[in-house]
Order: structure tokens, then sequence, then C-alpha cells
């Protein structure tokens, strides 16, 4: 086989491979957000929250400790209310958009079967997050634990503001 019928037949796989992806739905398309060395190094180093910031329970029914109602529009609500006193861009249908994209509002979403997976770093929650970018860009003031509802997203969207200017200018996996 020359090297032009398998460059083309490889853009042909890779076509159909991305079309299945989209047409698959939500749980085809993990959003992986994994930084460049460069870019881990490059996140910011956010302040450590004052008083004034918002603070999280990890409950499963009623109100978090700020009165956020715990499901999906008070996690979104709450990830704001950080979001805007961190400097971070975003919108509640920004935020929303991709949630229901990527995880369908389970926070306990795992992608099991990407190449972040096949290494051993699955994307996890509400925004289908790998470890490592969690951790690069994860904002003080929330909790380090991935699945996380309210760090999920806080996260993801510092992430999304570095790469992208806002967690709104993503309208499909990154």
């Amino acid at each position: 086989m020359t090297a032009i019928t398998r460059t083309t037949r490889f853009a042909r796989l890779r076509t159909l491979a991305l079309t299945g992806i989209t047409t698959t739905g939500a749980a085809a398309a993990a959003l992986t957000l994994m930084p460049t060395t460069a870019q881990a190094a490059e996140a910011p180093q956010v302040k450590a929250p004052t008083a004034a910031t918002v603070s999280h329970t990890s409950t499963t029914t009623g109100t978090t400790g700020k009165g956020y109602t715990n499901n999906l529009d008070g996690w979104i609500k709450q990830s704001l209310a950080i979001m805007k006193a961190k400097g971070i861009p975003g919108s509640y249908e920004g935020l929303h958009r991709n949630i229901m994209r990527e995880s369908s509002g389970n926070p306990n979403a795992q992608n099991n079967w990407d190449i972040n997976a096949q290494k051993g770093i699955p994307s996890k929650g509400l925004l289908q997050v790998i470890q490592p970018t969690f951790n690069a860009y994860h904002v003080p003031g929330t909790s380090q634990n991935i699945t996380d509802p309210v760090a999920n997203i806080t996260a993801a969207a510092n992430y999304a503001a570095h790469r992208y200017g806002s967690i709104d200018h993503v309208n499909s996996a990154y």
C-alpha cells in the first residue's frame, strides 16, 4: 500500500471515528481536559479563599453550607459564585451546556474507554476532567475530590478560561 493510500485511508477512518463520536452523544464525547506540561506550569496560583468566598459541603440531599441546592442548578450557581470571586469567566448557560454534553449531569460519570482511561487516568465528574488537569487548575476553597460537583465545575472552568478564554467558548469535547 502506498503512503498516499495509507494517508487517505487514515483520514477516512479519522472522519468516521469523529462522526461516530458526534452521533453517539454525551457518553462518547468525553472531555479530557489534559494540559500540556507548559500549560500546567502556567496554571495560576489563586490566593486562598477568604470568609467572603463560598463554601461547599458534599452532602447528597438538601442544601450546601451557603444555601445552594445540592443539585445541578445549585452546583452551577455555587461554582459561578466562586468563579466570580476568583475572576474566572463563564456563564450558567456555558457550564450547563458543557455539563449536559459531557456527563448528562451525573457527578459520578467516568470515562473508561478513551486514551486517558487506557493510560490509567480516566475523565471523571460533571465536566469529565482528568486528575492531572484537576490538580493543575484546582481552585482553592473547593474540595480536593475530583468528583465533587463544585470542585469539578470550577477546576474545569478555570482550565477552559486559560485554554479558550472561557467555558462559554467550548462547544465540543476538548
